[in-house]
């Protein structure tokens, strides 16, 4: 409930705290280093718009200056428009803004990245679709989480592999480039698997009534019922299948869960014995992780989620290479980001120089029982997890 609660109470201010310190910092000092967070702060993808903003705030705190230059950054609504994103980032860059971390949708994290580059600035995302580091690649725009490919040989090949009985998959689909996305990378793991794909249906970002689609799924008869939606989209839908009481009937996978608040808005009942594709984990053990468990209870009393967490890594990297860079200079801020490896939140990591694809874990998680939970956050198991990414030859990215 803290997770919850925190939101309701930040939601009541006209400005975000982090909005407000930013201004200021502005006005004090001329050398301060900029950064922005763009994400959707209204509309169906708020909630992960407000846990990213709390990210970005706790690592510049955390660093508090570079360079000896003073950090703070500015928090821009995207509302999950991409026209509306490039305008934000374009106001920003012209107030001096030059590093950005944000991007909850594929769609505004790839028109950030263009126009970050052409500010002369640097763009890091947790955005899904594989082109961002794919075909649509650029030398200033990097990405924290595992593309759609990753996720999906994640997820979908082990629960099949756990599973093999289950021969019939029906999908649920949104229709923009992260759901086809994440839709042709299943589709090709079922052709080589000998699985009957028994339909799919796609729906819009704005979509809140998933009857419809569940109930063609039913008429499908699948083992396995896998959404690719995120957000409060997936929890839509996954609620309205467990009224429909297809959780008796086959497996549910969510592809790409949107962390603890989707759990803690669901609740143990629904997640039970239900699977969950996951970009981290807050009891993954690694020193990182476990150090930002610390800082984000000190500071907010609740464990991080996906949507802060990786914003909160998003901006340390961009510190950490301004300072190993010894400059604000794009050229040498990105040089300093290429191969760099590093102790992450999910352990070793390491950005591929060749995509600036960030190599890391992806985790497929197992909602338990509410009697079995250990502690409130105690949702679900780590059932697996590892490291797939297409061959820099094979993702279609040519750095200009």
């Amino acid at each position: 409930m803290q997770r919850r609660n925190f939101l309701q109470m930040s939601a009541l201010g006209a400005l975000p705290a982090s909005l407000g310190l930013m201004q200021n910092a502005w006005a004090q000092a001329k050398d301060t280093i900029m950064f922005g967070c763009p994400v959707p702060m209204s509309g169906a993808f708020a909630a992960n718009g407000k846990f990213a903003d709390l990210g970005t705030k706790l690592a510049i705190e955390q660093y508090g200056k570079a360079l000896g230059r003073p950090l703070a950054y500015t928090l821009l609504d995207t509302e999950g428009k991409p026209a509306t994103a490039i305008r934000k980032v374009q106001d920003a860059s012209q107030q001096g803004a030059k590093f950005f971390a944000g991007g909850i949708l594929s769609s505004e994290a790839l028109a950030m990245g263009k126009e970050a580059e052409k500010a002369g600035g640097i763009f890091i995302t947790t955005a899904g679709a594989d082109e961002i580091t794919g075909k649509d690649c650029n030398p200033a725009t990097f990405r924290w989480s595992v593309p759609t490919f990753g996720a999906i040989e994640q997820t979908v090949r082990p629960l099949l592999e756990a599973l093999p009985k289950a021969k019939r998959v029906y999908t649920i689909t949104p229709q923009y480039v992260f759901g086809d996305g994440l839709l042709t990378a299943a589709k090709n793991i079922f052709k080589e698997k000998g699985i009957e794909h028994v339909g799919n249906s796609y729906h819009s970002l704005n979509e809140k009534e998933f009857s419809g689609y569940l109930t063609n799924a039913v008429a499908a008869k699948p083992d396995i019922l896998l959404l690719l939606n995120f957000g409060q989209q997936s929890s839509d839908t996954l609620r309205q299948a467990i009224s429909f009481g297809m959780n008796k009937n086959m497996t549910i996978l969510i592809a790409w869960a949107s962390g603890l608040e989707q759990f803690e808005s669901l609740g143990p009942d629904l997640c039970d014995g239900v699977y969950f594709g996951a970009q981290y984990w807050h009891t993954v053990d690694a020193p990182l992780n476990q150090d930002l468990v610390k800082r984000c209870n000190d500071k907010f009393k609740f464990n991080p989620n996906y949507s802060l967490a990786g914003h909160y890594i998003c901006t340390k990297l961009m510190i950490d290479a301004i300072i190993k860079a010894g400059t604000v200079d794009q050229k040498a801020v990105i040089a300093a980001m290429e191969g760099m490896k590093y102790a992450g939140l999910t352990g070793e990591e390491e950005i591929r120089k060749a995509d600036h694809q960030v190599l890391k874990s992806y985790y497929l998680l197992k909602g338990k029982a509410k009697s079995k939970m250990k502690n409130k956050d105690d949702y679900a198991d780590i059932v697996s997890s590892g490291k797939s990414f297409l061959p820099v030859d094979q993702t279609g990215c040519k750095m200009a």
